[in-house]
């Protein structure tokens, strides 16, 4: 039996409630910190910067690790490490506390485009335009899995997210897909179409119910993953839209754009307009229990960066 493919309509447009403006390059990606009032972001530029969310302003040093562009970041579970992929084809996991680099990872043949953690954090798997996902031990810098066959048009593998059950692995691609997979056997369970141009980025929010999805076509899309069936309401960017990523509570989306800003979206307010909001319940109560522990861990050192 074949995969389902799911289509999109157009909804009406829908502004950002904040925008990050400094990179002098296109934005890459963007992640938020435990607490709800940091948020990174990463470029072409080189840098990783952090924010503080309400003010928009940067805060700290720039973190960098020479000149090679940053094509993607993502947050280790516990909340402790940032683990990014470069044009280079270097995998780098950062500490949070200093901003340096404590390992690099090495094996792709050509610029990593996405990265991404198990629940457990013990594992992170990259995609690169080389062709190939590797999955990674993150204590023993190791590569596990060197190559999965996906299905999309393209060889490469854009970017990559697991539901919080990890169960489900979500990919999307240069050929406009987003495709969804079981994790047990990594047979391909559906088939999500919409997007015009290639797929740049995707996230899933914490309770595990809802996906976001960045395109070269400018927009960012919203999914209900409980009936893979697309949430109408459009965010319309000035160029293409290059990451996405979720607060913790799952009501914000941040979007990085090749306009070189990121900007906040309130997806509580367009769930309530499209009549879904009752897609911010139901959290993974075993998820919540781990974030609100490294939140509280990690008190004191936001007090002190804001």
């Amino acid at each position: 039996m074949s995969s389902p493919i799911v289509e999109t309509g157009e909804g009406s447009e829908t502004k950002p409630c904040q925008k990050f403006e400094g990179h002098t390059k296109c934005l890459e990606g963007a992640i938020y910190f435990p607490g709800g009032q940091r948020m990174m972001t990463c470029s072409w530029d080189g840098s990783l910067r952090i924010w503080n969310l309400k003010s928009g302003k940067q805060i700290e040093e720039d973190w960098r690790d020479g000149d090679n562009s940053v094509w993607t970041i993502a947050l280790s579970p516990n909340g402790r490490q940032v683990v990014s992929g470069s044009k280079d084809g270097g995998v780098r996991l950062w500490d949070i506390d200093t901003g340096k680099v404590i390992a690099k990872w090495t094996g792709h043949t050509e610029a990593v485009r996405s990265v991404c953690w198990s629940r457990d954090g013990q594992r992170v798997m990259s995609g690169s335009i080389d062709g190939t996902v590797r999955e990674w031990d993150v204590e023993k810098g190791e590569t596990i899995l060197s190559l999965i066959e996906t299905g999309h048009k393209r060889v490469s593998v854009m970017y990559l997210a697991w539901t919080p059950s990890g169960k489900t692995l979500v990919s999307g691609s240069v050929d406009h897909s987003i495709r969804t997979w079981n994790t047990s056997n990594w047979k391909q369970i559906a088939v999500l179409d919409g997007h015009t141009d290639a797929v740049f980025g995707i996230a899933i929010s914490p309770n595990g119910r809802i996906l976001a999805s960045a395109s070269a076509d400018k927009t960012a899309r919203l999914w209900n993953l409980d009936d893979n069936q697309p949430i109408s309401s459009l965010l319309n960017h000035a160029n293409t839209v290059a990451a996405v990523s979720f607060s913790a509570d799952g009501k914000l989306l941040a979007t990085g754009c090749d306009d070189s800003n990121a900007y906040i979206w309130d997806i509580s307010v367009i769930l309530k307009e499209a009549g879904l909001d009752d897609l911010l319940d139901r959290p993974d109560k075993s998820l919540l229990a781990v974030r609100e522990t490294f939140i509280n861990s990690y008190h004191c050192t936001q007090a002190r960066a804001l």
